[in-house]
């Protein structure tokens, strides 16, 4: 929690963003971080000792949350339903995050940049901005999106998804292929960044994209064309482009561990980022939830609807880290900078997000290892 006054914590682990420190005492004045100490060193002021079985680390960032605390954003588009989705997640480490709207109407898109407008300007702690995943997307590829949901692009569509506005970040997750040209570099020219999700295209068709400004991929390997031997798709063109960024959901449903360590070698932690894609359980009593009138259920750690099909995921950041670092392949270091460091730096934040230095806010996150 950021403290108006000078307060210390000392920590057996530091992540500052680089590497993992032992020891170190992590000081701060008026909510900047002033030093970082060694552990036997005298700060000056009480000094907070953290358990030994966590690591401090700068607040997690999450990009894809469509809900949390009982609710979803689809269902609750205020600045209250952003609250609660923000103060669900922050139990589990995340400081940080773009609520999320799955495919929805103009009219509801509208209504989802106004709540992430309001927020902001309220300072609902954690409320980044907005992340509006499609409705332009392949409906060969809709995963939990409704058909009936899905809309050809216009070009008025740009100054709506921009709408936002500097204040705050928005993201768009959108399929290539289904958008004419240019529609990518007005909304990069806009100040929106886009990712390519639920989409088919191909690695020609991601190319293009890329010249007008594409800089991600949502949820790798779910819902997109996938790594052939003579057709890369949305996957080969993520591993192989070193201007992608890729989310992936480290939950062991939706992305086998061999996959999720075979991307990551060929991506790298400098690119690749986690992401919970969490629904309304997350942070509440409630295993059942409804989504456009389908009631998705926690089975065996799983958000499915009645027919066994993945919806979403029942995965917090804390946890995420953890599967990241246990089974994905990563170094507890490159595990926690997926969660911080990385995606900060995606969203163009890394000024004042995603590491603990001096001069930087004390926004910051525990780990809990005994997860």
């Amino acid at each position: 929690m950021t403290l108006p006054e000078r307060q210390a914590w000392r920590a057996k682990r530091l992540f500052d963003g680089a590497e993992v420190q032992t020891d170190r005492i992590v000081v701060a004045e008026d909510g900047i971080v002033s030093a970082i100490l060694p552990g036997d060193a005298a700060p000056g002021c009480a000094v907070e000792d953290l358990p030994e079985d966590v690591v401090l680390a700068p607040g997690f960032i999450d990009i894809q949350v469509n809900g949390g605390g009982g609710v979803m954003l689809n269902d609750s588009l205020s600045a209250e339903g952003i609250a609660t989705i923000c103060a669900a997640h922050a139990r589990f480490g995340t400081r940080f995050l773009l609520p999320t709207l799955i495919s929805a109407s103009r009219a509801d898109i509208a209504r989802a940049i106004a709540a992430a407008r309001e927020a902001i300007a309220q300072g609902v702690p954690g409320a980044l901005g907005i992340h509006i995943e499609g409705p332009f997307i392949n409906p060969e590829r809709n995963g939990a999106h409704p058909l009936a949901n899905m809309l050809r692009p216009e070009p008025s569509d740009i100054d709506l998804l921009a709408s936002l506005g500097p204040g705050g970040v928005t993201l768009v997750t959108l399929a290539p292929e289904c958008v004419p040209s240019g529609f990518i570099r007005a909304l990069v020219d806009s100040g929106v960044r886009v990712c390519a999700g639920h989409s088919n295209a191909t690695a020609a068709e991601m190319a293009r994209a890329r010249a007008e400004g594409l800089s991600g991929v949502t949820h790798l390997f779910n819902a997109m064309s996938q790594l052939g031997s003579r057709e890369p798709g949305v996957v080969g063109s993520a591993m192989s482009d070193d201007g992608l960024s890729a989310g992936i959901i480290a939950d062991g449903h939706h992305v086998a561990w061999p996959s999720f360590q075979a991307a990551f070698r060929a991506i790298g932690p400098e690119r690749m980022m986690l992401v919970t894609d969490a629904m309304a359980t997350i942070g509440s009593p409630r295993d059942a939830f409804e989504l456009f009138g389908e009631t998705i259920r926690v089975s065996d750690g799983r958000l499915v609807n009645v027919e066994g099909r993945l919806a979403g995921a029942h995965l917090d950041m804390n946890t995420a880290i953890l599967n990241a670092h246990r089974l994905g392949g990563a170094t507890l270091a490159e595990a926690l900078a997926m969660a911080s460091t990385v995606p900060a730096a995606y969203l163009g934040l890394s000024g004042s997000h995603g590491r603990i230095a001096s001069g930087r806010k004390a926004a910051f996150s525990v780990l809990r290892m005994a997860n």
